[in-house]
């Protein structure tokens, strides 16, 4: 009968078969649990812990089986789901168009209203503006919220002891702005933001986007895509009259100060990849599994 080796030992085990039975049963409930949780971006660990294994055991039986590692099957899920939400994406932003949510007022699931703020602000490179700023938590990460008198002016985030990088990286786009950190001006938006409980229509978020003109237009695309769906940077220059302008929209795209709020997670490439983010792929799957989560069976 042939018998199975403890690799790191040498010493007979058991029967073969009876190996594979108990391999099969541990891939197996693996692949139950990231299907179950992919949404919540799981880390090794905790899919070892929801399968009732070490992550070192877990990470060899399911290579061995499957060919690619847990995290890397948890990433190939994701990516499905992120082609699903290319579907029809173009005739979804044409649909939010010829409704009317492109004006200065668009009001998209956070509902948010937004200006931009005067040329003359964005040459200036902030000179004169007050800039009120916190780091609170949230879903995705220490949350870096920066306020104005106007509105909300930025969003970033930051990974543990990353914060003053992210801070630099927020406050190189207007130099010359009065930085002030205020976690009392901060609180409120932290708390409209990151919870959809308090996403309502009649209070709606004000953005102030501080950008070139065809960066805010840019971004101004962005608050048409829904939650739950998703475009690509092709069909933004398609929309903005410029097709052959996809690689400036990425550069937009990637320049978008103000995170998750204007969705920028939500445009990924022709093929459904994840492309480039500003904050982190890891991230940005995170973001896209959570509005899965929020947008309900429909679009998941």
């Amino acid at each position: 009968m042939t018998m199975a080796l403890d690799r790191s030992s040498n010493a007979v085990l058991r029967p073969l078969g009876e190996e594979m039975g108990s391999d099969y049963a541990i891939v197996r409930r693996t692949l139950e649990f990231i299907t179950q949780n992919w949404r919540d971006q799981p880390s090794l660990e905790e899919i070892a812990a929801g399968t009732g294994l070490s992550a070192m055991h877990l990470q060899r039986v399911f290579h061995r089986w499957a060919g690619l590692t847990p995290k890397q099957f948890l990433q190939a899920i994701t990516l499905d789901h992120a082609r699903h939400l290319l579907r029809d994406a173009a005739s979804v932003l044409d649909t939010s168009y010829e409704v009317g949510l492109s004006g200065p007022a668009r009001l998209h699931d956070l509902f948010v209203v937004h200006e931009a703020m005067t040329p003359g602000v964005y040459r200036a490179r902030g000179c004169g503006l007050v800039i009120r700023w916190a780091f609170h938590p949230s879903p995705f990460g220490h949350a870096l919220i920066m306020v104005s008198e106007h509105g909300l002016a930025g969003l970033a985030f930051a990974d543990p002891g990353e914060e003053a990088a992210a801070l630099d990286d927020m406050r190189g786009r207007w130099p010359n702005a009065d930085y002030r950190e205020d976690s009392a001006a901060t609180a409120p938006f932290a708390s409209r933001i990151f919870n959809p409980d308090n996403w309502q229509p009649d209070t709606p978020l004000r953005v102030v986007l501080i950008g070139t003109d065809f960066e805010v237009r840019v971004w101004e695309t962005l608050l048409a895509i829904p939650l739950g769906r998703a475009t690509t940077y092709s069909d933004i220059a398609t929309r903005l009259g410029k097709p052959s302008a996809a690689r400036a929209v990425g550069t937009a795209v990637g320049k978008n100060p103000v995170s998750f709020v204007v969705p920028c997670h939500r445009v990924l490439g022709k093929t459904g990849a994840l492309c480039g983010y500003h904050w982190g792929l890891t991230r940005k799957k995170a973001i896209l599994g959570w509005e899965a989560g929020m947008a309900g069976p429909a679009t998941a």
